[in-house]
């Protein structure tokens, strides 16, 4: 049955980029006033928004008659006098200059359409069942444009079923052929978009679709072959850009263009590694969630505690994956740990907050850092997946090899999907899983304690007991003054304190360093030589701080020389973990 509620989008003045939108509203009214509002938080992004900030020329008619609209609270528009109305239509349109994966983007080459970015859903004066009917969602845009969405229709003409999965089903339209497969008896999209509007090198899409290939091919076999049977990978294309966000069926991923390109292999693999982790939030996210997140609140943000299992476990699982079907090497995954474990040792926060509370509180902390944000927070991401690898590898080492974390995900998701008989997870449903797989019968504690507690995971015992070691990347010699630095127009910005930093009472973020020792330094490279004798040496350091010049005294130290890198080919337990399921 039609609600009779209809969104529509208009995106052929692409020079303006502004996209128009219309949204028509039957009757029955259920009273004389029908308000609207924007949604505020989008599931997946763990943060509120504002989308009615880009909103302009709004307006409403009533059966063909203009009508006023007001404006009331942050988010919402009122209009009176429609209880004997048999249609109210209201028109708008909405800046889409925001080229991220999160929000609305037209121009002449493209649009993508992020729906609460775009539609106002009535919040009164309907019956609030009708929110749950099927929608019907129209597109005009230039003829030679080909839409990639997971609604089902004709191109142009799609219908959604209820408001949750009206709002997941974001749009990519533009003239770029659509590139599609079949994997197990369930078709694949793939829509690319270039910012630039350069041509996309068909020798890099070809291995990329390989590789697509056979990471999807290990996902089925862990989790079995879904219910749904078509999903749309949209990837845009940038010059530096980089993020993804999964919907239900479909995902919106950007990378820097060069991921395509030939001899850019670190970005090829954080092409594939992005594209794993926004494929396995199908199954952990769409499907499986947390209990509190069955029936999302628009208006406000909606917390959890267990953000370190949706995105850790995701970032630990997904990248496994990658390995384990081929799309990475060995090698592949060596270098990514690499970059991951800079990015722990660098940091300290874990003494400071937990995986829970980094969970429950991402909307003031990950989704608004600022320079000192790594000295007390961490990132349920990077930390989750720490802390998710040490339990992998603890289970793997009880079970001898036979079991694994991925077990216990496939555990949940089979019990408490969202069409079981129980959906949606708790800490406890995770800690049960954990404890009933065969080798984790006494892991409940250490479960509670990883995400409980103040305290970094023992990485490297982990890595110890899969019969390898971490060792420093490379010999860094040379005085360490433990800053994240910038080189901005012949100048040095401090951006942030390394953890241990010498220089952390002295200079601070946002500080620009002049000289050394009287020594002008322009750049970083310039700033590691004039320091690299001064180990363990006062050192005069001359900084600009809100444009006044000053003296401080630093005492370079050695560098701590973390344990970054991995060396030793692994035994049994690790051969299980990076064995294929398929």
């Amino acid at each position: 049955m039609n609600s009779g509620l209809h969104f529509h989008a208009d995106a052929n003045d692409g020079s303006s980029r502004r996209l128009g939108v219309k949204i028509a509203i039957t009757g029955p009214f259920t009273g004389n006033i029908l308000e609207l509002k924007f949604p505020r938080w989008i599931p997946g992004s763990y943060f509120v928004r504002e989308p009615i900030q880009h909103m302009s020329d709004l307006s409403a008619k009533s059966d063909n008659e203009v009508v006023k609209v007001e404006r009331f609270g942050v988010d919402g528009i009122r209009i009176k006098d429609i209880s004997d109305s048999s249609e109210v239509v209201i028109t708008y349109k909405v800046l889409a200059a925001e080229m991220t994966c999160r929000a609305n983007h037209l121009d002449s080459s493209h649009v993508h359409i992020m729906p609460p970015y775009t539609w106002m859903l009535p919040t009164r004066g309907i019956d609030a069942k009708r929110m749950h009917e099927t929608h019907k969602v129209t597109l005009d845009k230039p003829k030679d444009w080909q839409t990639a969405i997971q609604l089902p229709g004709k191109e142009g003409e799609w219908f959604a079923e209820g408001r949750d999965e009206l709002l997941d089903a974001i749009m990519e339209s533009n003239p770029n052929p659509m590139i599609s497969f079949e994997i197990q008896g369930c078709k694949q999209h793939l829509k690319l978009w270039d910012s630039g509007s350069l041509p996309i090198p068909k020798k890099g899409i070809d291995r990329f679709v390989e590789a697509m290939k056979l990471v999807i091919e290990e996902h089925f076999a862990l989790f079995g072959v879904p219910e749904w049977k078509e999903y749309w990978t949209v990837l845009h294309l940038t010059q530096s850009g980089r993020g993804g966000l999964e919907h239900l069926r479909s995902q919106t991923s950007m990378m820097p263009r060069k991921c395509l390109q030939e001899g850019n292999e670190e970005e090829w693999r954080d092409l594939v590694s992005l594209f794993s982790h926004e494929f396995l939030h199908q199954w952990n996210v769409k499907q499986l969630r947390p209990k509190n997140f069955l029936n999302y609140e628009l208006q406000k943000e909606v917390h959890s505690d267990l953000l370190w299992w949706f995105e850790g476990l995701t970032s630990w699982l997904g990248d496994i994956i990658c390995l384990r079907s081929g799309a990475w090497t060995e090698e592949d995954w060596r270098k990514d740990w690499t970059r991951k474990m800079k990015r722990h040792t660098d940091r300290n926060g874990m003494e400071h907050e937990s995986l829970q509370e980094s969970s429950h509180d991402a909307w003031i902390h990950l989704y608004r850092p600022n320079s000192y944000s790594r000295e007390v927070q961490i990132s349920y991401y990077l930390e989750g997946e720490m802390a998710i690898f040490c339990l992998d590898v603890e289970l793997r080492r009880r079970s001898k090899g036979q079991y694994g974390m991925d077990d216990v995900m496939a555990t949940l998701y089979h019990q408490f999907k969202l069409d079981s008989n129980k959906p949606g997870i708790t800490h406890s449903d995770i800690k049960k899983a954990l404890v009933n797989t065969p080798g984790g019968r006494r892991l409940g504690s250490m479960l509670d304690n990883l995400v409980s507690e103040r305290k970094a995971p023992d990485v490297n015992s982990a890595i110890n007991t899969l019969g390898m070691e971490m060792v420093p990347d490379k010999k860094t010699k040379g005085a360490w003054l433990g800053l994240n630095l910038a080189n901005v127009s012949d100048s040095i910005k401090v951006r942030t304190h390394l953890a241990g930093s010498p220089c952390r009472e002295e200079i601070h973020t946002g500080d620009e360093i002049i000289a050394i020792d009287g020594l002008r330094v322009k750049s970083t490279k310039e700033l590691t030589a004039a320091v690299y004798g001064n180990q363990d040496v006062k050192t005069n350091v001359t900084i600009a701080r809100e444009g006044v010049l000053r003296e401080v005294v630093v005492v370079p130290k050695a560098n701590p020389e973390h344990l970054l890198k991995v060396e030793g080919k692994g035994n049994k337990i690790w051969n299980a973990i990076k064995s294929t399921k398929r």
